[in-house]
């Protein structure tokens, strides 16, 4: 009975202690550990939030960039950190989709506690200008009618540009090379160069080049058009069905983390997100605001892993 007693008290105590803990959070400096180097669409967007949370918790969220590994490294690195809701982590696709792709991966998706998915970046097909084509269909017949002859450059090998890419070979049994790069900005000079004739990547690398001419976009990989190039067709729009993709930048925590702790990044997420100049600014970088909560990212993070598993397996991808 004395044990049953005790039992009860701790579990009272603990009871009490978790939200007394949430209510004095943040009581010191935060760190926020962006999986990709700087300057990237995980970075950008990372440094938005943490500059305007700094702001309203009163406490500074340092990033810091742990590149490598297609962001694994970074995420290894949060497994060493306690789970109080200080160490904080900005993640792209490749959380979601590297244990199908890498032979080891140093987490599990269930390491993780889901914050909010920030924003989504939809992929885009794009060509260089000297290439003839001017729709899907256009590159499709072309690449047919000369394989081996046309290459298209990706941003990183298990990147949702990449996948997108295997896709789209699947889908119509075509002979497109692929050349990796690592990371955005060089995939989108080889394209402009000529170098590769074709790029898949996400929107924000390539909108400015597509803007002024530099690439031709052929479509974007998403449900719905995008406001910074509205003129561009979506893929179904170009007659291509079920070819989505984006790439999701979002906020995990570590598997343990206070849930009070959690909703209270998620309230303030959703609340920094809606804001109408970093709405805004978000749009402009060619980002599509979501905010969501902790339970619908999680479900994304599902959906998502299962759909790319897939690619993976049937395109045959891993990464040693």
């Amino acid at each position: 009975m004395r044990a049953i007693t005790r039992g009860l008290i701790v579990l009272v105590a603990l009871a009490v202690s978790i939200p007394a803990l949430a209510q004095d959070y943040p009581g010191k400096s935060i760190r926020m550990i962006v999986t990709f180097a700087p300057g990237g669409p995980t970075d950008v967007i990372g440094r938005i939030i943490a500059q305007k949370v700094s702001e309203s918790f009163g406490q500074q969220v340092v990033v810091e960039n742990i590149a490598g590994g297609g962001g694994n490294i970074g995420v290894a690195a949060a497994l060493r950190a306690p789970a109080d809701g200080y160490t904080i982590v900005v993640v792209s696709t490749g959380f979601i989709v590297n244990p199908s792709l890498y032979a080891k991966v140093p987490y599990a998706i269930e390491d993780f506690a889901p914050i909010s998915l920030v924003a989504a970046s939809p992929n885009v097909l794009t060509v260089n200008p000297a290439v003839p084509a001017k729709s899907v269909r256009e590159l499709v017949q072309l690449v047919k009618a000369s394989p081996g002859k046309f290459s298209y450059a990706q941003p990183g090998n298990g990147s949702t540009p990449h996948l997108a890419g295997e896709l789209f070979k699947l889908r119509f049994g075509i002979d497109l090379a692929m050349v990796p790069f690592g990371s955005a900005a060089p995939a989108v000079t080889s394209v402009i160069g000529g170098h590769t004739q074709v790029g898949f990547t996400a929107l924000p690398p390539a909108i400015a080049s597509i803007q002024d001419g530099k690439l031709r976009g052929l479509a974007i990989m998403a449900a719905k058009r995008n406001a910074g190039l509205p003129e561009l067709p979506t893929m179904a729009e170009a007659g291509v069905a079920d070819q989505e993709s984006d790439t999701v930048t979002g906020i995990v925590a570590r598997a343990g983390t206070p849930p009070a702790i959690i909703e209270r990044w998620h309230r303030e997420i959703a609340r920094i997100v809606a804001r109408p100049e970093v709405n805004a600014q978000l749009r402009k970088l060619g980002f599509d605001p979501v905010a969501n909560s902790p339970a619908e990212f999680a479900a994304r993070i599902k959906s998502e892993g299962a759909k790319w598993d897939k690619v993976a397996k049937d395109a045959k991808i891993r990464i040693d």
